[in-house]
C-alpha cells in the first residue's frame, strides 16, 4: 500500500478540463487526470475536478555545502538549507534517491511537518546562504517551493532547484519571481534511453534546458557518467555540443556512478572515463568542464580560461582556495561567469 502525507492545497500549476479533468503544468508530461487520479509523479492529485498538490511537509531537510548540489559558480564554500518531499515525475533505474522518489516501492515514508517560515527561519539561523529543493524533484512540488522561497526572500537568501530539467514555459515564470539558480540533469543523449529507463522524452528534457537558460536562471548541468549506458564518444560529444551551442559558460559536471537501485550490477564508472568526458567536451568548446563523485579526482578547479590559473581549488565538496573574489574575475582580467557575491 502506497503511503503518502495527506498535506495537500490546491496547485497553481494546472488548468480545468470538460468533465471534471484537470491538466497539470507543472512539468513537460503535462498530464490530464480525471477525479480521483494522479499524475505520473503520483502525487499531484484530481480530487472533484480540482488539482492538488503537496503542501505542509519535507521528507527531510539538512544543511549542505553548495558544492554538493552541484554548483560550483555559485557563492564558493557557501552553506545551504536543503529540503525535500516526496515522489518524482521519472523513473530512473539508476535513482540513487529512490527510496522518497520512487512512491511505488518501499523505502523511508517519514516526514515532518512545517511552514515555509519555519524553512526559512531555520536556513537564516543555521548560517545558509541558498535555501535549495533537492532530494526528489521539485518541479512537481513548484508551489511549496515557491512559498519556501518567498520566505527565503524576505530573508535575504538566495533561492536553487536540483532538478531533471522537464520545466515548461507555464512553471518556469511561475518560479521566476522566487527562484534564481537551477541546477538540471542531462542524463543521456538517447531518446530510447530517456524512454525505457526514465521515463521520459530527450526532446522535452533539451527543451526545458533551453527554456532554463533563456527566463534567465543561472545555469548549470549535471551527467552521471554509466558504464554502458551513457559513456561512449558519441553520446559525450553530443551532449557536450548541445551545452556548448547554448553557451560555452555553462559548467558541466561529469559525475561517477556507483551501483545502486536496479542498476546494482553495472560496474562503478572509473575516473579514466571522466577525464575522457572532460576532454571531449573542451575540444566541443565547453570551458568549465568538471569531474567528481570519484574521491581525489582532477578535474574538481575552476580554471581561468584565459590564462590557465587556478581560481578555485577544491577537495570533494570542500573549497580549499579562492582566488577569485567577489567579483568573479582573474587577476589576468577574465572575467568568470557565475554569481559570486
Amino acid at each position: 500500500m502506497t503511503f503518502l502525507p495527506a498535506l495537500t492545497r490546491e496547485a497553481a500549476l494546472y488548468e480545468r478540463l470538460p468533465g471534471g479533468k484537470t491538466r497539470c503544468l507543472a512539468c513537460a508530461h503535462y498530464c490530464v487526470s480525471a477525479p480521483g487520479g494522479t499524475g505520473r509523479c503520483g502525487v499531484r492529485s484530481n480530487e472533484g475536478g480540482t488539482l492538488k498538490a503537496p503542501w505542509g511537509y519535507v521528507s527531510g531537510a539538512a544543511p549542505d555545502p553548495i558544492e554538493k548540489k552541484p554548483f560550483f559558480h555559485v557563492l564558493p564554500g557557501a552553506r545551504t538549507l536543503s529540503f525535500g518531499m516526496l515522489g518524482c515525475n521519472f523513473h530512473c533505474g539508476f535513482c540513487q534517491n529512490w527510496q522518497i522518489a520512487d512512491i511505488k516501492a518501499g523505502g523511508d515514508r517519514r516526514y515532518l511537518e512545517t511552514t515555509p517560515e519555519e524553512l526559512a527561519e531555520s536556513a537564516f539561523s543555521g548560517g545558509a546562504k541558498v535555501v535549495v529543493s533537492t532530494y526528489n524533484e521539485p518541479l512537481i512540488t513548484s508551489e511549496w517551493a515557491a512559498a519556501v522561497f518567498a520566505a527565503a526572500k524576505k530573508k535575504k537568501l538566495r533561492t536553487a532547484y536540483v532538478s531533471n530539467g522537464y520545466a515548461t514555459k507555464e512553471g518556469a515564470a511561475y518560479l521566476r519571481p522566487v527562484l534564481d539558480f537551477w541546477k538540471t540533469d542531462l542524463k543521456s543523449f538517447s531518446e530510447e534511453n530517456y524512454r525505457k529507463v526514465c521515463g521520459a522524452e530527450l526532446s522535452k528534457v533539451l527543451q526545458g534546458i533551453e527554456l532554463i537558460k533563456a527566463s534567465g536562471f543561472w545555469l548549470e548541468v549535471v551527467t552521471l557518467i554509466i558504464p554502458g549506458f551513457n559513456d561512449s564518444d558519441a553520446e559525450l560529444e553530443k551532449m557536450a555540443g548541445f551545452i556548448a551551442g547554448l553557451s560555452r559558460d555553462i559548467p558541466w559536471h561529469l559525475t561517477a556512478f556507483h551501483p545502486d537501485y536496479k542498476m546494482a550490477d553495472t560496474p562503478p564508472t572509473p575516473a579514466r572515463t571522466l577525464l575522457r568526458a572532460r576532454e571531449l567536451a573542451a575540444r566541443k568548446g565547453l570551458r568549465y568542464v568538471y569531474c567528481g563523485n570519484i574521491q581525489g579526482v582532477n578535474g574538481q578547479d575552476t580554471v581561468c580560461p584565459a590564462c590557465g590559473r587556478k581560481l578555485i581549488e577544491r577537495e570533494g565538496f570542500e573549497v580549499t582556495a579562492n582566488l577569485l573574489g567577489g567579483k568573479g574575475t582573474c587577476p589576468c582580467g577574465e572575467k568568470v561567469p557565475g554569481v559570486w557575491s
